[in-house]
């Protein structure tokens, strides 16, 4: 029997902090893997695969989140209503100008795991298309990705 143990996050550990992000100027997929990993939780020290150790995030301004390339014009969203010829589709700028929350929302629950958990993780997540949000009473902390996706609080 070894005398070293490894440690695992209990339930009780767990204390959710909350973050606000501005999307302004910011690359989707670069916004959106950085919200995922602080959904995850893997930017802390007590990391636990099968438990939500993720934080709250706040995406502000997700109006003006930007993408590269021609993706605005030639990204598809496509969904099936269930009847015969029912495939939808609908292009980002489209998307945008309907629900500017949806790609920012759906780009970030693509990088999350498709079970519970990562359903639990996603309702950790609000995207607003202002700059206003109901949850200053909560003290987020601000955080900015740089153009290598690291993170920076404050």
């Amino acid at each position: 029997m070894s005398k070293y143990k490894t440690w695992t996050a209990k339930a009780a550990d767990l204390k959710g902090d909350w973050y606000v992000v501005d999307a302004t100027d910011q690359v989707l997929g670069r916004l959106a893997s950085g919200v995922a990993r602080i959904l995850r939780g893997k930017h802390k020290p007590t990391f636990t695969p099968h438990l939500n150790t993720g934080d709250h995030v706040v995406v502000i301004n997700a109006a003006k989140v930007k993408v590269t390339g021609t993706k605005a014009q030639t990204k598809l969203y496509t969904r099936y209503t269930g009847y015969p010829g029912g495939l939808r589709t609908r292009t980002l700028e489209r998307a945008q100008d309907i629900d500017p929350t949806f790609p920012v929302m759906t780009a970030v629950r693509g990088m999350l795991q498709r079970n519970t958990l990562g359903a639990d993780m996603l309702k950790r997540l609000r995207v607003v298309a202002g700059p206003d949000h109901g949850h200053q009473a909560q003290k987020p902390k601000a955080v900015t990705f740089d153009a290598k996706g690291n993170m920076k609080i404050g």
